[in-house]
């Protein structure tokens, strides 16, 4: 007995070993060394996507001469502050523009996703009768615009809005594609069953929707935020088109002057044959690309506030019911 109760518990070690072992070595499914390879493939990966704008801050701190010999760099030869200097020059332009982009992106936003999200939810409940005209009117927004001459005359003529912030803020407050988006989430993860329970109970439906439909749909509202908040924070043709007062030029719009300015003034310096000093005192590359980390880099540390929302929002409500 005691022989066959020790080869039980060596027998009963051993799988325990092997059980240890797939735990340690298994913990996704993957074999041990498919696992390292897909650590490194997406590591990798993540890298290469990350790369770029690592490579555009090099550049921004890389002395301007070094540029024009050697060109780019990974690890620059002489490393500079002059284009944030150059740019900093600008300072009171440039916090001005930080300003109301900040602005038109918060309030932008904010409007963009109530508008949306009432309307799809409108949309998605079938005890709304005329739920299938508005979802046409929608989606054919989508396949069909009045032009942008048409824009811009209801835009200045009829609304007037022109040098205005609301002409920032509300061409892109309603978009046809994220209604869809968000009315597919609505159907998918809002169970009728609860909403009938809460009418039951005497709620009214903007208390439906406030204290039940939001708190379920904060996934797929972040998504739509997300988006949102990247269009308006990007946005620079509704200024160029709108918008001539300097007090309210938008982030962009404003780079994209001054990289115009930059421009010009080598143009003409190189037309009049004018000494090279003042092509010299421009630094054009890695000012552009200061510019691109100003515009970037505070849109970019947003990302990880959104993240754990972004992939389960986009998959519940990318999908057509």
């Amino acid at each position: 007995m005691e022989t066959s109760t020790n080869v039980t518990t060596s027998y009963q070690k051993e799988a325990d070993k092997k059980q240890s072992k797939k735990k340690t070595y298994n913990p996704y499914g993957f074999s041990g060394k498919t696992s390292i390879f897909m650590h490194l493939l997406l590591g990798t990966f993540a890298f290469l996507c990350i790369f770029p704008f690592l490579y555009v801050i090099i550049i921004s701190l890389s002395n301007e001469q070094s540029l024009a010999e050697n060109g780019y760099q990974l690890i620059p030869e002489q490393w500079s502050l002059e284009a944030y200097k150059y740019l900093w020059e600008m300072k009171a332009q440039v916090v001005r523009a930080y300003g109301v982009t900040i602005l038109v992106t918060v309030l932008g936003t904010f409007i963009s996703v109530t508008v949306i999200a009432l309307y799809a939810y409108a949309i998605s409940r079938k005890q709304f009768i005329f739920r299938k005209q508005f979802t046409f009117i929608a989606f054919f927004t989508m396949l069909f615009s009045g032009g942008m001459v048409p824009f811009y005359i209801v835009m200045t003529q009829f609304l007037d809005l022109k040098n205005s912030m609301w002409a920032l803020i509300l061409p892109m407050a309603v978009n046809a594609f994220y209604i869809i988006i968000m009315r597919t989430f609505f159907l998918r993860s809002v169970p009728e069953a609860i909403l009938e329970s809460a009418r039951i109970d005497g709620a009214g439906e903007w208390r439906i929707f406030l204290t039940i439909v939001l708190p379920l749909s904060v996934p797929g509202i972040a998504t739509i935020a997300l988006f949102n908040t990247l269009a308006y924070w990007n946005d620079w043709f509704n200024a160029l088109l709108f918008i001539d007062d300097p007090n309210l030029i938008p982030l962009q719009s404003l780079l994209m002057r001054i990289e115009n300015n930059m421009d010009f003034i080598k143009q003409n310096a190189m037309l009049s044959n004018q000494n090279s000093s003042i092509l010299e005192s421009i630094p054009q590359d890695s000012a552009r690309m200061a510019m691109v980390v100003i515009a970037t880099l505070p849109i970019a540390l947003s990302y990880p506030f959104f993240q754990k929302y972004f992939i389960k929002g986009l998959t519940i409500g990318g999908v057509k019911d």
